[in-house]
């Protein structure tokens, strides 16, 4: 954030904005630890090699991102990996290869994209003043 003084409303908006992004992460890893061989079945029916511990470490990342989007430690560095992984998982499993077979799947494709954009937003504003570590890079609170 800049030294600029935040609004109140700002403020509000943060912190809904990374409760939003915790929660799409809580959702996904708490479908994992779920049916962690499901998730492994659905890596493995997309053609990646050690499913299991590709689930795993989808997992991990997951659990990482939540506790980074709702302390706001490493906050910028967090919402640039859930970009990358987000793209990873638009294109990997709802890419163009998925479009013909059911048309939904183009749908899923294009709300990464605009998961993605609120991401890179995040991931140049912060995560506020407000209830955030001021950890990661430098000068960044």
């Amino acid at each position: 954030m800049s030294d600029i003084t935040q609004s109140p409303w700002q403020t509000a908006a943060l912190l809904v904005a990374r409760l939003i992004f915790a929660a799409v992460f809580l959702m996904a890893v708490t479908f994992k630890f779920m049916g962690m061989e499901a998730t492994a079945g659905y890596i493995a029916a997309a053609g990646f090699p050690f499913p299991l511990l590709l689930a795993w470490c989808a997992a991990i990342l997951e659990v990482a991102l939540v506790l980074c989007f709702l302390s706001g430690a490493f906050f910028t560095q967090a919402a640039l990996v859930a970009a990358a992984y987000v793209q990873f998982l638009g294109f990997a499993f709802h890419g163009p290869s998925h479009w013909a077979g059911n048309q939904a799947e183009f749908g899923f494709f294009v709300d990464h994209f605009s998961f993605l954009a609120g991401l890179l937003f995040a991931a140049v504003h912060g995560p506020g003043r407000v209830l955030a570590m001021n950890l990661g890079w430098p000068g960044r609170a």
